[in-house]
């Protein structure tokens, strides 16, 4: 049997099967009969896009939504190598490991060459298996000494985001939430260790919450297990959600405390695709040395050439974000990406202030620690929520979240700002102006907030 041609098919093949360029019906969700026009197609796409939001006007999401043209152009030329296939594509492996080594320097491991690491899609899967390797190493420690494994939990605050709470659920664990309150909205050192006992795998620390971008204070907490084991014997590792606040904390605060400079913190995880600079999606996990990761968790490929290591929840990656974070790295080195993240801080700050002089609102944050924060209606302002304050900044195309925040602090809901690289001073300014103009229009509604009319005589 003759071996059939295999070369990729030009656009011109389906010329005899294409309906009229023309021909705008083409179906929604359903497989055509035929094929199109690329061009047609392309359009009809385009189109549809467009009805999605601008990035740019985008305040809700920590992912980067900027990247320079030579970083685009280079994932362009990546976009069909797959990571999984190392001994194919060797160099997008070499990269991987270098990223590793360099994130390992920057989080100060006292022996970077010992560090595991690996990318992963992002940081819900890094977290996802940070989270494994430190049930399978409290398993293995129990079986050790005779103990049973079969209830083991975990313990974070209530302000965690849900890839812990998926993570819980997923791999049976129990989940052991902290609660928040008024004033303190993440993780302390003060009520942890009451959550604690010999089940539990480890605790989890956020560096750069979700609900107002603060930073929990990790060492703190280190310092409360180091009290812990002495009275209990009990050894609970430290694994920290360094999701966006692991590539800002570096370059903004470096006499901070809360990384591998911790001896408890076993392991770390980042998103590259938020203040690392690269677009969705990418993540990276690290852990301290080998004993932080039970090699178990590991797994030996060699079926697709050659032989190499993985341990990740997904197979198949994108190659192309892996040269796009390199290319960050080496573009801004430590300077460079020092200078990014305090323009994003120094623009966060700006805007808490501004925003603060905008009645009825008061901060929760102040956006001094991640580049975002927090405000809310201030105590008593009646006749409209952050809700219809969130809808009506979407009218002007800007994406404004509005949220409650954890239990017990349900009553209080918020908005959030998270400012990234490509907020311009200029884009700024018109959401100053839109936000308080929206705020004038709502306010009539407000009794408290309407200037009394004199009365007539």
């Amino acid at each position: 049997m003759p071996i059939p041609d295999t070369d990729v098919i030009s656009a011109t093949a389906f010329d005899t099967l294409t309906p009229p360029a023309a021909d705008p019906y083409l179906p929604v969700d359903e497989l055509p009969h035929s094929a199109s026009a690329p061009d047609l197609v392309l359009q009809r796409l385009r189109d549809e896009l467009a009805l999605d939001g601008n990035p740019q006007l985008n305040l809700a999401t920590f992912a980067t939504t900027w990247m320079e043209p030579q970083a685009r152009q280079l994932m362009a030329d990546t976009a069909e190598k797959n990571l999984a296939d190392r001994a194919e594509y060797p160099q997008i492996t070499a990269m991987e490991e270098r990223c590793v080594r360099m994130l390992a320097r920057l989080w100060h491991a006292p022996h970077p060459e010992q560090v595991l690491g690996c990318s992963t899609t992002g940081s819900s899967e890094a977290a996802l298996l940070g989270g494994l390797a430190l049930k399978r190493r409290w398993q293995q420690r129990r079986r050790a000494q005779g103990k049973d494994t079969t209830r083991p939990n975990l313990v974070m605050g209530a302000n965690v985001q849900v890839c812990w709470k998926k993570f819980a659920n997923y791999f049976e664990v129990e989940p052991r939430y902290v609660p928040v309150e008024p004033g303190r909205y993440h993780l302390t050192p003060d009520t942890l260790t009451a959550y604690c006992d010999d089940n539990t795998i480890g605790v989890v620390t956020v560096l750069g919450s979700t609900y107002d971008g603060s930073y929990e204070p990790v060492a703190d907490i280190c310092m409360a297990l180091d009290g812990y084991q002495a009275a209990t014997g009990t050894d609970i590792p430290v694994h920290v959600d360094g999701a966006s606040g692991a590539m800002v904390a570096p370059f903004l605060d470096p006499g901070l405390m809360w990384d591998f400079q911790l001896e408890r913190v076993a392991s770390i995880n980042t998103s590259g695709h938020k203040y690392g600079h690269v677009f969705p999606g990418l993540g990276w996990a690290l852990w301290r040395d080998t004993h932080a990761l039970p090699d178990d968790l590991v797994f030996d490929i060699d079926y697709l050439g050659g032989r190499s290591p993985s341990f990740t929840l997904n197979f198949s990656r994108p190659g192309a974000h892996i040269a796009a974070q390199y290319y960050t790295l080496l573009r801004y080195g430590f300077e460079g990406l020092h200078h990014l993240a305090l323009r994003s801080r120094t623009a966060a700050h700006a805007l808490a202030t501004r925003i603060s002089a905008i009645p009825p609102y008061e901060l929760i944050t102040d956006g001094t620690q991640l580049p975002a924060f927090a405000f809310r209606l201030a105590p008593g302002a009646r006749g409209f929520t952050v809700h219809d304050v969130s809808h009506a900044m979407r009218t002007r195309g800007w994406h404004l979240p509005a949220y409650a925040l954890p239990t017990p602090c349900q009553d209080i809901s918020v908005l959030r700002l998270v400012v990234r690289t490509g907020l311009t001073a200029q884009l700024a300014d018109a959401f100053v102006a839109d936000l308080t103009e929206v705020t004038q229009r709502l306010r009539p509604h407000h009794p408290a907030l309407t200037a009394k009319t004199p009365a007539t005589t």
